[in-house]
């Protein structure tokens, strides 16, 4: 464990961002599912009732910053392997494969993050939260303005 204050940067953030995706893709790859479709089928699952396609692919494109495309490539996935499926007009419900599928990514998930973050002290898992909170709002405000910087 590293006991020296490290400097939070982009660097740091990145690296552990991808430590964690990669911990969690290799639970998801049991599921044969990827992240952007974990995204969206989390999004079903916390509903508790139908949700909206338009609002799903918005909801995955906007937590991903991917294209509206790509993130209806997620959802036609999670339909084509059954964990989701049409509920009309226009919406998705989540199926009991979806939801088995769910529980079993949250509780293997949660057992890892237990072990990642066993022994660092609240306060600083809270400092780093409103940290890393204020870094993804200044990064939305940096994508929403115009690309000439004069926003």
């Amino acid at each position: 464990m590293t006991s020296t204050a490290t400097p939070v940067d982009g660097r740091v953030i990145g690296l552990a961002h991808y430590a964690g995706r990669a911990v969690l893709e290799s639970v998801l790859a049991r599921y044969g599912i990827t992240f952007a479709q974990s995204v969206a089928l989390r999004l079903v699952a916390a509903a508790g009732h139908p949700v909206g396609r338009p609002e799903l692919v918005g909801h995955v494109t906007g937590s991903l910053k991917i294209t509206g495309a790509d993130a209806s490539i997620a959802v036609d996935g999670l339909v084509g392997s059954a964990l989701l499926a049409p509920h009309e007009p226009s919406a998705v419900r989540i199926t009991e494969a979806g939801r088995a599928a769910q529980e079993g990514i949250t509780a293997e998930t949660g057992a890892v993050s237990a072990r990642i973050y066993a022994g660092i002290p609240a306060v600083d898992l809270a400092v780093a939260g409103r940290v890393l909170a204020l870094v993804t709002e200044r990064a939305d405000a940096e994508l929403a303005a115009p690309a000439d910087g004069a926003g």
